[in-house]
């Protein structure tokens, strides 16, 4: 490695050490060009609507270098992340983990390996798309390319091959990283999400036996679950408010989830007075988005598939009980709905916005 590149040791970067700077060495004006780097890696070792906040963003870089090998270090799960938008992303490398970072456990035996393989593979460019920086800067750091790019937190000592932008501390996520991409030389291109169908996702679904037992005419697709059971909504609520659309509108209404959620939607649907259809099974979140697709109406937590709606443009209806609802809501107010309720006490709330969502589906 050219000694400019000043590599940092194999191993994982500290927790406690400064990891940000403000803007330095690097000017940021036209980075991407400048550099033209042929190749370059994104951290952002998230979950699945996280991911799916960032595709602006790269949709932008791969705008910007259509050139550019682009590499995605994330979770271990987000290789089928990687896998389905392949014209954004050209390679993934799992990350084994920090001990600062709660996503998931440190795979010790995996690190030294693992940054030996990022220092190998001689980066131009680094973009950190993690967060704020204060541990992800460092980790970005350890991949040894020749610059390292993201935001940081003010205040900290310019480093050579850095350049850093504050970190925005108001804003929806996929702006956000839409404005780091914009500094850093890359053309606007569009702000909506996306999420791609393949035909193994339809395959998938129709091999589940879900497929069949979908109304043709369309349904109301109630999404109990969340990656965290703390931030979900009752299933009373949610009961009473599938109960309520289904007669209005004389819809049917499908429990959708995981197969670990099948408690969830299975509670769900013992409170109902009418009949659902239990759809809660082990199928990937891409034949649930098949499945899903078919929806005129999605009501959910504030989780990944909220994020899927969007990408897919499905109405929704979308309840917080803990996250930050201008950072996380879907961007499109109209066509995504936010209600903010952590005691459960705002199932009109949520109706009436379903309902403005269903007006032309009445019969």
């Amino acid at each position: 490695m050219p000694p400019s590149t000043k590599p940092p040791s194999i191993a994982p970067p500290s927790a406690a050490r400064p990891s940000a700077a403000p803007p330095s060495a690097v000017p940021s004006a036209a980075l991407l060009q400048r550099l033209a780097p042929e190749k370059l890696v994104i951290f952002r070792a998230l979950r699945l609507g996280d991911m799916l906040c960032a595709v602006p963003a790269l949709r932008a870089l791969r705008k910007a270098l259509p050139d550019t090998k682009i590499a995605l270090v994330g979770l271990p799960w987000a290789q089928q992340f990687a896998d389905r938008f392949r014209m954004y992303i050209d390679a993934f490398f799992a990350f084994p983990g920090h001990r600062a970072m709660p996503e998931q456990s440190v795979r010790q035996e995996q690190l030294v390996p693992f940054y030996e393989a990022m220092q190998a593979e001689r980066f131009a460019l680094a973009l950190q798309l993690h967060g704020s920086g204060e541990i992800s800067n460092g980790i970005v750091r350890g991949f040894g390319a020749r610059a390292t790019a993201g935001f940081g937190v003010a205040g900290n000592v310019p480093l050579d091959n850095i350049c850093y932008f504050a970190w925005p501390e108001t804003g929806a996520e996929p702006v956000r990283l839409l404005a780091l991409a914009a500094l850093l030389g890359a053309p606007p291109a569009g702000t909506h999400l996306e999420f791609p169908l393949t035909p193994d996702d339809e395959r998938e679904l129709a091999a589940s036996g879900l497929a069949q037992a979908l109304p043709p005419d369309g349904f109301i697709c109630i999404h109990p679950g969340a990656s965290v059971r703390a931030k979900c909504w009752s299933a009373h609520c949610f009961a009473e408010v599938a109960d309520r659309l289904s007669l209005e509108y004389k819809l049917p209404v499908v429990l959708t989830g995981s197969l670990n959620e099948a408690d969830l939607t299975a509670t769900v649907a013992s409170h109902m007075r009418t009949e659902p259809i239990d759809a809660a099974a082990a199928i990937s979140i891409g034949a649930m988005a098949a499945l899903m697709r078919r929806a005129c109406l999605l009501v959910c937590n504030d989780t990944g598939v909220s994020h899927i709606a969007a990408g897919l443009n499905i109405p929704s209806v979308v309840i917080f009980s803990k996250a930050d609802i201008h950072r996380w809501a879907p961007l499109d107010h109209a066509l995504h709905r936010c209600v903010w309720d952590p005691d459960g006490d705002h199932v009109y709330g949520v109706l009436e916005r379903a309902r403005g969502l269903l007006g032309g589906c009445r019969t």
